[in-house]
């Protein structure tokens, strides 16, 4: 993998890269459509690539781990021949979704041993076999197994929690180090920072992750209930020690208006469910505001979605037609408000890439703020 900055913006720490990848190039800043189960919910390939323009995708290890299954995958040629995507993938370790099974799991300093959502079998995740099932995936860029924590927690359990990750991150560079890529392709590792919203163990963990040496890093254990301005905070920390010369991963980020924050202090990738997810119950985001499609007002409201946006379906469809079809959970609603709301997140980014080329991204950031975070 190769990272380069074509240019910075002069009045933050935003920055625009190109990152080359054996699946292709991704120009940064980058938002990540979620693809849990091999899939971006809702949107077929092509839209994904046309309509959309999604450079890179996320693929889940939990998820795929369970179903179809590694054996399954590995017979396909990996993910990218699974789902006939041709373009980047990344995929997490699977350690969130674990974590976020808090009654059916147990962590020790060997993984963590969690039982099956789907039939309650058992499983276990170590720092060795989330590299080997990765590796199987045959995704661009792995990550690192870690644990997520929740917030608040005491100091104590944060720093606990670290070093955990800490020793875990050991192992899995050295399982990493001792494997080859799959399918042809160079396949890269991501060390997480983790830390709750403390300074010091944040600042700690960076350090630790910045002396791997690996070729990128991820920021984790953030947007889980915490203020966005102590989110803020800690990336502001973290990206002080992380190096420059590598891109920098906030995972599961977030609303709009704190992906422009982000970019602001320094953060290069991006991925959360919020654009599908938020779209499938008639949330719609646009430069302007944003709008519930379910309210009465937009009943009769047949101008389109967005009217200037990114996407044809955002231009084609009115307001009355996509609310009609949300509320009678048409599928094709679903299709509509998640290819507009992806849309509107690449466009974002992109537009964040172009203002920082041009050297007017803080000014432009500080107006399009103000205007996306207010409802209409």
């Amino acid at each position: 993998m190769e990272f380069e900055i074509k240019s910075r913006d002069p009045g933050s720490s935003a920055r625009a890269g190109n990152i080359v990848t054996g699946h292709g190039e991704i120009f940064t800043p980058i938002f990540m459509p979620v693809g849990t189960a091999g899939a971006v919910k809702g949107v077929m390939k092509k839209d994904l690539e046309e309509e959309i323009g999604a450079r890179i995708i996320l693929g889940n290890t939990y998820h795929l781990y369970l179903r179809p299954g590694v054996e399954t995958l590995e017979k396909a040629g990996g993910l990218h021949s699974f789902m006939n995507w041709s373009r980047p993938i990344l995929t997490d370790s699977g350690g969130y979704q674990v974590f976020s099974l808090a009654d059916n799991r147990k962590i020790s300093e060997n993984g963590v041993d969690f039982h099956s959502h789907i039939d309650g079998s058992r499983h276990i995740f170590t720092p060795e076999n989330v590299v080997d099932i990765q590796r199987i995936l045959g995704s661009d860029i792995m990550m690192a197994l870690d644990e997520c924590t929740p917030y608040p927690c005491e100091h104590k359990y944060a720093e606990d929690s670290m070093e955990l990750t800490h020793r875990w991150l050991d192992r899995g560079v050295k399982r990493y180090y001792e494997t080859t890529s799959r399918y042809g392709s160079e396949q890269i590792f991501f060390p997480i920072v983790q830390g709750s919203t403390y300074k010091d163990l944040r600042k700690r963990s960076a350090e630790k992750i910045a002396q791997t040496g690996l070729p990128g890093n991820a920021i984790g254990g953030l947007s889980v209930g915490e203020p966005a301005e102590e989110m803020y905070a800690m990336i502001e920390i973290i990206n002080k020690i992380l190096p420059e010369s590598k891109p920098r991963y906030l995972m599961g980020v977030g609303t709009p208006a704190n992906i422009l924050e982000s970019i602001a202090l320094g953060v290069d990738m991006f991925d959360c469910v919020m654009p599908t997810r938020n779209g499938r119950n008639g949330m719609l985001f646009t430069r302007n505001g944003i709008i519930n499609i379910k309210n009465n007002k937009w009943k009769n409201d047949f101008s389109p979605i967005d009217h200037d946006g990114p996407s044809e379906v955002s231009r084609q469809y009115s307001k009355a037609y996509l609310r009609h079809l949300i509320i009678a959970k048409e599928i094709t609603g679903v299709e509509i408000a998640s290819i507009h709301n992806l849309s509107f997140y690449l466009w974002l980014v992109k537009e964040s890439r172009d203002r920082i080329i041009s050297g007017e991204f803080s000014a432009w950031k500080k107006n399009m703020v103000k205007n996306i975070s207010q409802r209409l």
